[in-house]
């Protein structure tokens, strides 16, 4: 895995553009990655430094507690009921887990990874670091037989797209079907905004509508990173099938993956607290207000972007030349290129900036389209 190699981080493409946002008289407006900026809660920061006399290795499958304080979260939260501490397993972050998947799996060459069509490079870099075949494709009849892993990702990453219950229920019944690993990445699944999904909670691939009374080769994977602001913490869980997370947690004890005893004090403090999220969630809600209509007063169209922490806009031309504009306005975003090939005319903007920075970005953004 080491030995391959791997393309150029694509984010230093964005260099040029930074530097004309940069020399905009009234300052950066960053919208193009989604790291909070908001503080991290209070309960959660108290519970770290309570934590902080760590002087014996932490286990690897995490506290009882942090395992049993997962569990109730999944019930109160997602509505999934019926696990056990066999049934979560605390990990690094979700990127790592997400790139490391294929790995810990076994996969290799011949086999197939299947992520969105607008997904996150992260699903296809897992693939390639093992040697597997990244497939884009959003539909379960094209999966082919040698398909190992399959990601969903609801409410998706760049373009906010939340799958139905039925649409779920489709990917994982096709998934058994190939006697493959179905995972769903659900971690903005607090942020819900538009349609059915402003007052329903986004549906999880674990709910028992979903699943029925069976989570074999089923998994979700969800971070505190965005509804706590805990990003720097590298907080995250998978929960689902014992038995898959049972040849994962041996994978994980041989290479001495485990979260630090401070932070899994920290995940239990954010877990009980429902308050700090509501809160963020606010925040969240009133960039949102502002900022989608004056990027539609500019001439954007928003796709999808129902839930997440991102608008997902086009101007209906090549995204550089959107990222272009943008960057001379003093806004930075993220091109549509960034995440696969079906979406070359798509920018994404992130809802992480501060109130004041969100406010500049929607008056600039206003004001050229008066110009």
């Amino acid at each position: 895995m080491a030995g391959r190699e791997l393309p150029d981080y694509p984010w230093d493409l964005m260099v040029p553009y930074r530097e004309r946002a940069a020399a905009h008289a009234g300052g950066v407006v960053d919208l193009s990655i989604g790291s909070p900026v908001d503080e991290t809660p209070a309960v959660v920061r108290e519970a770290l430094a309570a934590a902080s006399d760590a002087h014996a290795y932490p286990q690897t499958v995490g506290t009882d507690e942090l395992r049993d304080e997962i569990v109730a979260w999944f019930a109160r939260r997602r509505g999934v009921t019926g696990l056990s501490r066999e049934n979560v397993l605390p990990t690094v972050g979700s990127k790592e887990l997400v790139a490391l998947l294929p790995f810990l799996l076994g996969l290799g060459e011949g086999d197939v990874v299947v992520h969105p069509k607008a997904a996150y490079p992260s699903y296809e870099m897992g693939a390639v670091l093992v040697g597997a075949t990244a497939m884009a494709s959003d539909d379960p009849a094209e999966w082919p037989a040698a398909t190992k892993l399959v990601w969903l990702n609801s409410p998706g990453n760049p373009d906010g797209r939340v799958l139905s219950i039925d649409e779920l229920r489709a990917a994982r019944e096709r998934t058994l079907e190939l006697d493959a690993v179905i995972v769903g990445d659900e971690c903005y699944a607090e942020l819900g905004w538009a349609g059915e999904w402003a007052d329903t909670p986004v549906p999880s691939l674990l709910d028992p509508r979903v699943v029925g009374d069976s989570r074999r080769n089923t998994l979700v994977a969800y971070s505190l990173s965005k509804q706590s602001n805990m990003a720097g913490y590298r907080t995250a869980f998978l929960a689902g099938c014992r038995t898959v997370l049972g040849r994962l947690t041996n994978v994980r004890k041989h290479a001495g993956l485990m979260l630090a005893q401070p932070l899994q004090q920290a995940m239990i403090a954010a877990l009980r607290d429902d308050t700090h999220v509501a809160e963020q969630k606010a925040r969240y809600r009133a960039r949102r207000a502002q900022l989608l209509p004056a990027l539609e007063a500019a001439g954007f169209r928003i796709d999808r972007s129902e839930a997440g922490l991102y608008l997902w806009a086009t101007e209906g031309r090549d995204a550089w030349e959107s990222i272009g504009r943008l960057a001379d306005l003093g806004i930075i975003g993220g091109p549509g290129h960034f995440y696969g090939v079906h979406h070359p005319e798509h920018v994404r903007l992130s809802l992480t900036a501060s109130d004041e920075r969100i406010a500049a970005a929607a008056e600039r953004l206003r004001a050229a389209a008066g110009s």
